[in-house]
């Protein structure tokens, strides 16, 4: 954990802010003194949200896949704050129909579905890095700040898991984008612009509670080999992936780009034997 105000002055945007990890990111962020922009589709959520993180807070209402949106996000940034030095792409999700059920096969699963979980977790990755990260790039040689684009991957990306076909590979495609930009941006701008990701193993949102936890709470078949498969024994928890991030955001990490963090409870790390 990053002492409280280590990134004081700054101002960060977390998109897919209002969800269990994002608020959970944003909320870290507040606390190390940022001033931080919320962004995702409902409005109702985000104003939330903005409500418990108070200070800065900022309410940006915006679909990670409508480019003027995100432009006018942007703005409201820029407009009250003039800059932006955190991204951190948190929006995202599985696609229940790009999943393959008991008794379906790969080969039945519709192209639409294929298409939407790779827009809402690739594209909507891409998207915010162009838009916002446009806005982060250094203007002036003098300016030495480092800022930083956080994208928020999965182990399903390195490891093949049942059932999750279409989440893992657009996983997969953010993880070589994350790379790739890290590089250019390397290139560019030396260590004053920064790209890495995060890759969570099993926490619990609502996009997987019906696969892990039964209606009572309980572990399902699923969600029992899940924790039989990870060394640690149990899920995490959204504020275990705070520390990890706020490194990642501060100078502590100027020398550090292009890099996938697991944090994972040693998932990947074992092999179930």
């Amino acid at each position: 954990m990053q002492p409280k105000g280590e990134l004081e002055g700054t101002v960060a945007v977390v998109t897919g802010g209002s969800g269990a990890l994002g608020s959970a990111l944003a909320r870290a962020l507040g606390s190390a003194g940022a001033a931080v922009g919320v962004l995702a589709r409902d409005p109702g959520r985000v104003a939330a949200t903005v409500a418990a993180l108070g200070g800065d807070a900022v309410e940006l209402p915006a679909d990670v896949l409508d480019r003027p949106q995100l432009e006018r996000a942007r703005d409201t940034l820029l407009e009250r704050f003039g800059r932006v030095d955190v991204l951190v792409n948190a929006a995202g999700g599985n696609v229940p129909e790009a999943t393959v059920g008991e008794g379906q096969s790969f080969f039945d699963l519709p192209e639409d579905a294929l298409r939407k979980v790779f827009d809402l977790n690739l594209f909507g990755t891409v998207l915010p890095c162009q838009v916002f990260g446009a806005a982060m790039t250094p203007r002036d040689p003098s300016d030495t700040s480092s800022r930083s684009i956080v994208n928020v991957s999965s182990l399903a990306a390195d490891r093949a898991l049942t059932r999750v076909v279409g989440y893992g590979a657009a996983k997969s495609a953010v993880e070589g984008f994350t790379r790739w930009l890290a590089v250019d941006c390397a290139r560019r701008f030396g260590d004053r612009l920064r790209v890495n990701a995060i890759a969570p193993g099993f926490f619990v949102a609502d996009q997987n509670r019906g696969l892990l936890l039964d209606a009572s709470g309980e572990l399902t078949a699923r969600g029992r080999t899940v924790v039989e498969h990870t060394p640690a024994s149990r899920f995490g928890t959204p504020d275990e992936l705070v520390s990890t991030l706020l490194w990642l955001c501060s100078p502590a990490s100027r020398f550090v780009t292009g890099v996938v963090v697991p944090v994972d409870g040693g998932f990947g790390a074992f092999g179930g034997v």
